[in-house]
């Protein structure tokens, strides 16, 4: 955790390039997030601690190596109990405000209902965040100056793939818990692979990758639990030769979920995916043109 007094605009994400973009991939890590605003942190009344639990921790850590492999990283720097970019932009529950929300506001939808709207509610689908109802304006301004920038810079970047290699894949790199909610015995599976049930990818880069991290040693599911978030649902579109596929790795692979604290394989653990990131890129899946292009960093 970081604590920031104010979050700038500017600080609010970042991109790691590699110095050539070999490959139609871009990889996104939208909930890694551990920069705290003060001012969030004195809002709510929850510890250090436990205001974290929603953080996919280190993910963005996990997944650096796919810069070395010719692909961009991008990753949100604000936590996703702040602000979640994986939702609708106005996916807002009524009852955290004291105003009256804007007509165009989402209130109804599962995730709000659920208190993980685009302003959440609760940590750990349990937890109450805040201590006091916030005003309207503070969710507009924590959409206007973050939200929207940072999908504006996902679809650059998604649109620069496309240009360049005729085609273009988001992977959507989150964690998971490594129990089931209810019952601390039922495990889940290693990785779950997401594509909103056969709609947001082909069918080849879903069984490619099912193929090689399984190679690997992972256990793997697909669409359960996690079928795929907003994004995953908003860019993958492959009949417009745009694709996304979400992957959940579980937490108890990489890290400690009781100290939130990397283990010591983390390194090793890494190494691994970026292996399969690798891997994944060199497949000829036939999602496009497949002329060999390269798209410089800006």
């Amino acid at each position: 955790m970081r604590i920031v007094e104010h979050l700038r605009p500017e600080d609010a994400f970042s991109v790691a390039r590699p110095d050539v973009q070999t490959a139609p991939f871009v990889f996104n890590s939208p909930h890694s997030g551990a920069s705290y605003p003060s001012s969030f942190l004195a809002a709510s009344k929850l510890d250090h601690q436990r205001i974290r639990q929603s953080e996919d921790a280190f993910v963005d850590r996990l997944m650096a190596g796919v810069v070395s492999h010719g692909a961009p990283l991008m990753s949100a720097e604000f936590p996703r109990a702040f602000l979640d970019v994986n939702r609708e932009p106005y996916e807002l529950d009524p009852k955290m405000f004291s105003g009256r929300l804007p007509s165009y506001a989402n209130i109804r939808s599962v995730r709000v209902a659920g208190g993980l709207g685009t302003i959440a509610r609760v940590v750990s689908e349990s937890d109450e965040i805040y201590s006091s109802l916030l005003t309207v304006q503070e969710a507009i301004q924590r959409i206007d100056t973050y939200y929207k920038p940072y999908h504006a810079t996902l679809r650059k970047m998604l649109a620069a793939t496309q240009q360049a290699f005729g085609h273009a894949v988001l992977i959507d790199c989150h964690s998971m818990p490594s129990a089931t909610r209810g019952g601390e015995t039922r495990m889940r599976a290693d990785i779950v692979l997401g594509d909103r049930y056969g709609t947001s990818c082909s069918p080849l880069l879903l069984e490619a990758s099912i193929a090689i991290l399984e190679d690997l040693g992972f256990a793997v599911a697909v669409n359960k639990p996690y079928a795929g978030g907003f994004i995953t649902e908003h860019y993958g579109r492959p009949t417009r030769h745009v694709h996304a596929l979400q992957i959940e790795i579980n937490r108890g692979l990489y890290m400690d979920e009781r100290t939130l604290e990397p283990v010591p394989s983390f390194a090793a653990i890494a190494d691994i995916f970026s292996d399969f990131a690798g891997r994944l890129m060199q497949q000829p899946l036939g999602l496009g043109d497949t002329g060999q292009r390269t798209l410089a960093a800006e």
